[in-house]
């Protein structure tokens, strides 16, 4: 009887051994199989993480100068390559009139939006943007200026105003020289000139002026009479205008270094019945300056490439932030001339400006 007691317990002390082996095993496998598949997941999870990161959409933000049809045509060029690049376009609020004292809240608000991965901008001063740009460029987010630049433009030395990634635009002291020569020759190289520009404080004008200082000067038969600053106001540049040929009735020429300049004094011009007699150079390839052109009124049209600067200015981005290809410190397009010969010539149509 004991005998067959101690059998009992001994085989029910085997089976419960048995069953608690098997529990283990149970266990051991649903733990591997659980690691499996975190291991197999894991990379899944990774991997998309990672394609997402790379295929993040680019947001470049461009700030314009002034609303005007340069401006315009810029943002045309700007969009048109974001397009074709695949990546975003915020623009800011275009600014009523020139200055920092608009742009500058145009670029904050523009700015607060967040979500720009970098910034093309027309600094309306050489000065006055430099410390709002600085404190955007030190948040992370790369400044290009196009069109127009901080100090003196040289990025390339060290200087409180050489963080941007680079300038591109015209090369404003060249056209104002060859804007020189080729009024020089409209007035048969001899009598007297005048300059109506816009802010003694804004890069391209004050290139143009003293493009066209060096550029006339090269003629001895010919004044310079004076240079006046409209502060890119239409209405001021006529008045200018006006002033200026009362003062100097034997004016033959006159060098409108911007739309609204050009405009005003063109006006001016034909008001006083001397359309034809004074010739007047314009720059900027607006449809009303390009009008005035074919009417006789202006006599030689100097158009930027905008939209080229606008696209130029999105390329350079693009391979900035997608590769770190810094691009060079400055990046200069041409210009084109619209005289009375070539203003109806189709190839020269691409050079107009337009919204």
């Amino acid at each position: 009887m004991a005998a067959r007691h101690l059998h009992e317990k001994t085989r029910l002390s085997t089976i419960l051994s048995i069953k608690q082996e098997v529990r283990m095993k149970r266990s051991l496998i649903i733990a591997l199989a659980v690691a499996l598949a975190v291991l197999l997941v894991a990379p899944v999870f990774a991997g998309g993480q990672k394609e997402a990161g790379a295929n993040k959409t680019i947001t470049i933000g461009f700030m314009p100068g002034v609303a005007d049809p340069f401006y315009y045509t810029m943002e045309r060029g700007i969009r048109a390559k974001a397009k074709e690049l695949g990546v975003n376009v915020v623009v800011g609020d275009y600014p009523a009139t020139w200055g920092p004292e608009v742009q500058t809240p145009n670029l904050q608000a523009l700015m607060a939006k967040g979500g720009i991965d970098i910034l093309l901008i027309a600094p309306t001063s050489t000065t006055a943007l430099v410390a709002p740009l600085k404190a955007i460029n030190d948040k992370g987010i790369p400044v290009i200026t196009v069109d127009t630049y901080l100090g003196d433009g040289d990025y390339s030395k060290a200087s409180d105003y050489s963080f941007p990634l680079a300038y591109i635009g015209t090369d404003n002291k060249l056209g104002g020289k060859q804007v020189a020569e080729h009024l020089a020759k409209l007035i048969g190289e001899k009598g007297k000139v005048y300059v109506v520009n816009t802010n003694p404080d804004v890069s391209s004008v004050i290139d143009r002026g003293n493009g066209f200082k060096e550029g006339i000067a090269e003629f001895p038969n010919v004044q310079l009479v004076g240079m006046d600053y409209c502060m890119d106001n239409q209405q001021k540049a006529m008045e200018l205008t006006n002033a200026a040929l009362q003062k100097n009735p034997d004016i033959v020429g006159i060098f409108g270094v911007n739309v609204f300049s050009a405009q005003g004094a063109a006006q001016a011009v034909k008001n006083a019945g001397l359309a034809g007699a004074v010739k007047v150079a314009s720059w900027d390839a607006t449809q009303t300056l390009i009008d005035a052109l074919k009417a006789g009124d202006i006599d030689l049209v100097l158009a930027q490439l905008p939209a080229e600067i606008g696209s130029l200015g999105v390329d350079a981005a693009y391979k900035y932030l997608t590769a770190k290809t810094m691009p060079p410190k400055k990046i200069i397009p041409g210009f084109q001339f619209f005289t009375k010969d070539n203003v109806n010539n189709q190839d020269m149509q691409q050079y107009i400006y337009s919204k």
